[in-house]
């Protein structure tokens, strides 16, 4: 039987929802704006998408979007379409212009959205997935079990490389997990990437002989194809456990060939991220985004965090979150690690351990550990207690009481 790559959208139209549907996988396949005598039955039988389910779920008087088909009633509806895997092959590329190309821009659309995304198993078989993952990630940063405790170097920009040095001595003076730097931060004049990777890779290798485990750092080598395969090589020879891009930035093959060429964690950050989703009528849900990129090999995928600073709402970051690690494939889980930033404390640790369901994660907080008024020492202090808390059942402030970095940090969180 013929392998299918299945993808389900919320259609919102001012046409006939069947039309509108037989529409959009045409021009997503075989089909063009006119019947073309080379479109015999046989090659759209053989190579048109198809429509495998329509179901409506109401109708509203006005259009989500502009320069739709005007009409007095807009139907929403739950559509799910398929297509052979003889009209692309196993390609991530052409797999996105395939599922989220044209369709977007058609006039018999006033809404749509990806929901869901299956794909058959010659997708496992072209692509390895994350290198680490999970278990390589906790080997390198030393951390068997439990959350990663993080953070990110700022300001965001502006420090100069040894000033950089010395925010991560103090870090891992303290007993940072995992430092990144911030997506701002790559290669420029007052902070040189080169220069930034080997102060900062003196201190951390210099912790690690004294204290037995190595701090993980996500250099930025976002860039060029060529730069971040130097940058990488650099980081490498140097000792360091990660790497980090912009992913929205070096785009879906400027991954694939870092995958290709890494031998290092890729720290993913989806910067950007707002402008493919924010409308909740037109772009992508993240379960379905992150399946590609994790595909292509990140090993750790940004998805914000609870009562964040930014506009998503809990209920998705957890969700974005299990998307992460579920797995790809029942043969090949190619689990990626869920990073959780975004105006973090060690006040969401217990709504985060509770509603996730494990600490397979890495948890970022920035002014949550700088501005700790013992110093950052006692901030990554603090944010590890709020953790052993959550994970074994005991409310923060019952905790705080025989822990006076954490009883210290809940009068500033």
């Amino acid at each position: 039987m013929t392998e299918r790559t299945h993808a389900t959208y919320w259609l919102e139209t001012g046409d006939d929802p069947r039309r509108a549907a037989e529409v959009i996988a045409g021009e997503q396949s075989s089909g063009t704006f006119l019947a073309l005598p080379n479109e015999t039955p046989e090659l759209k039988q053989r190579s048109g998408a198809r429509v495998e389910r329509l179901d409506v779920i109401e109708q509203v008087g006005q259009p989500s979007l502009p320069g739709g088909i005007a009409s007095s009633v807009y139907t929403r509806c739950t559509l799910e379409l398929s297509w052979p895997i003889e009209n692309l092959g196993p390609s991530l590329p052409n797999l996105m212009a395939t599922i989220a190309g044209n369709l977007f821009e058609l006039r018999q659309v006033s809404g749509l959205r990806l929901l869901d995304l299956q794909l058959p198993p010659s997708f496992a078989a072209a692509y390895p997935g994350p290198a680490f993952g999970v278990d390589g990630t906790r080997r390198l940063a030393g951390v068997p079990q439990g959350p990663l405790i993080g953070t990110i170097i700022k300001p965001s920009v502006g420090l100069d490389p040894d000033q950089t040095a010395e925010q991560v001595r103090q870090l891992v003076d303290g007993g940072i997990d995992f430092i990144k730097d911030d997506e701002l931060q790559a290669d420029g004049p007052h902070c040189p990437f080169d220069e930034r990777v080997r102060a900062v890779m003196r201190v951390v290798n210099d912790a690690a002989d004294r204290r037995g485990r190595k701090a993980m750092v996500a250099f930025n080598l976002t860039g060029d194809l060529d730069q971040m395969r130097r940058r990488h090589d650099l980081v490498q020879s140097l000792g360091g456990t990660c790497v980090m891009v912009s992913l929205n930035s070096i785009g879906l093959v400027g991954l694939l060939e870092l995958r290709r060429h890494a031998s290092l964690p890729i720290h993913a950050h989806r910067c950007g991220w707002g402008y493919l989703t924010r409308h909740p009528a037109l772009g992508w849900d993240y379960a379905p985004w992150q399946q590609i990129w994790r595909l292509a090999g990140a090993d750790h995928l940004h998805v914000n965090g609870l009562r964040n600073k930014f506009s998503e709402a809990d209920d998705s970051v957890i969700a974005a979150a299990r998307a992460v690690q579920k797995p790809l494939f029942s043969h090949a889980p190619m689990r990626a690690m869920p990073v959780f930033s975004s105006g973090q404390t060690g006040l969401q640790a217990p709504g985060t351990y509770e509603a996730l369901g494990n600490a397979d994660l890495i948890h970022a907080a920035g002014g949550g550990i700088f501005g700790h008024p013992g110093g950052i020492g006692a901030g990554v202090t603090a944010f590890r207690q709020a953790w052993d808390a959550a994970m074994s059942g005991t409310a923060l402030r019952d905790h705080a009481r025989t822990h006076p970095e954490l009883r210290t940090a809940l009068e500033f969180w």
